[in-house]
């Protein structure tokens, strides 16, 4: 499909819906649960729907009616093959590998797109060396074998999922565990993410600085209802097209005080030079002179695509560093982010780890490749903002995987 978005600053207001992140993780613990909860999520997009299908797969009973999602847990020990057909959600594999193992349940996840490149290890290695079973077969990941308490250990700047993992495998196992997460860990907002759903669900670790200790035979314990908090990933959007804009922005359903990393676009944001005002869940922000700056991807890769978008837009040079796991996304964004920016007429270059972006000109539209990445499609949008011309999105169908309505929320600014 694709998607024409005419040319031009946008302004209006505009509510986000529900952080896919937040909502992986109080589902599956719902799941792992003691008793069953609702689940309030304002938009469910194809990641959730695969983490719901796993689930159920692995014998939750889940009902949707509308926003809410009741999940009665997994009563027994899964037996025979579950089949979990993961999609291209990069959480869902990386959350429900290390929880398969800790139910002792033998399991084939399917997956989709790019998702059998991205990377396993060192998660995988440290799952079977605690007892997991691990091969693949094409896009098939085998898995099975119960898995061991003991003391567990990674790297903390390979990826976060791997770590919020075993976050949540681990109190389900039949002893103490402890787990280190060594060097510099990048995405740690997405960690504390996890350690407050834990701390919701009354799941008790102890932690010192990065190490971990774990109680075992523990299932979580969530209250009977509870609400997924709006998406800064996905608001991230919406925000940066208010600092292209001189009317601005508004952007309801935030949570100032919200764990996720990606609330840093603020940050980022006032450092270009845009205007922003803050009440209560309400975001606004407007044009100013944006300046270019350096940005370290590390801890808020997903947001590079749509901060280039920025970059683009501000006087002289943005320099973004330290990006090399976006390589490794649902495409290479570095390799699709520098040719969106070129296709619309952006001075870029590309570097093995970074981008270097020269701002400060108008671009002038055109035909734009999604690459079948939902944030690239969603940037796309975002640089019209910048554009002379038209410009047209092919493949524009793919924002269903984190933002099913974006086209319908971008339409209704006012042009």
């Amino acid at each position: 499909m694709i998607h024409r978005v005419l040319p031009g600053q946008r302004g209006g207001c505009v509510r986000i819906p529900a952080s896919k992140s937040q909502a992986h993780r109080l589902l599956i613990l719902a799941a792992l649960g003691e008793n069953p909860c609702s689940i309030l999520c304002d938009g469910i997009s194809a990641d959730i729907s695969a983490t719901v299908a796993c689930l159920r797969a692995l014998g939750a009973e889940i009902e949707i009616s509308g926003e809410r999602i009741h999940v009665s847990p997994i009563r027994i020990k899964p037996s025979g093959l579950h089949v979990l057909p993961c999609g291209e959600s990069g959480s869902t594999l990386r959350f429900l590998l290390p929880v398969s193992g800790a139910l002792g349940a033998e399991v084939v996840f399917q997956m989709e797109g790019r998702l059998p490149q991205r990377p396993l290890a060192p998660l995988d290695g440290e799952l079977i060396r605690h007892g997991m079973s691990i091969r693949r077969e094409g896009n098939d990941l085998f898995c099975e074998g119960q898995l061991k308490p003991g003391a567990y250990a990674l790297p903390g700047n390979v990826s976060s999922q791997y770590v919020s993992g075993l976050l949540m495998a681990l109190p389900l196992l039949h002893g103490e565990s402890t787990l280190e997460v060594t060097g510099p860990v990048e995405s740690a907002g997405y960690i504390a993410m996890t350690q407050d759903a834990l701390e919701l669900a009354k799941v008790n670790f102890r932690k010192e600085e990065w190490s971990y200790r774990i109680r075992g035979q523990q299932r979580p314990a969530f209250p009977e209802s509870l609400r997924v908090e709006g998406d800064w990933s996905n608001a991230a959007f919406f925000l940066v097209a208010g600092a292209l804009s001189a009317s601005g922005i508004k952007v309801q359903g935030l949570n100032p005080a919200s764990s996720q990393g990606d609330r840093a676009v603020l940050d980022i944001l006032r450092a270009f030079g845009a205007d922003i005002s803050e009440q209560e869940d309400v975001i606004h922000v407007s044009g100013a002179h944006l300046r270019g700056m350096v940005i370290d991807a590390s801890p808020i890769p997903d947001l590079i695509p749509v901060l280039s978008v920025a970059a683009a837009a501000a006087e002289g040079e943005t320099r973004i560093v330290n990006a090399s796991r976006l390589r490794l996304k649902e495409s290479d964004r570095l390799r699709s982010t520098s040719a969106l920016l070129r296709a619309l007429g952006a001075v870029v270059t590309e570097y093995e780890d970074g981008l270097v972006i020269l701002g400060g000109s108008a671009l002038r539209g055109g035909m734009i490749d999604s690459c079948g990445d939902h944030r690239i499609a969603m940037s796309a949008a975002v640089a019209a903002c910048i554009c002379r011309e038209e410009l047209i999105v092919s493949g524009s169908e793919c924002v269903k995987k984190s933002y099913p309505r974006f086209w319908e929320d971008w339409e209704g600014l006012i042009k």
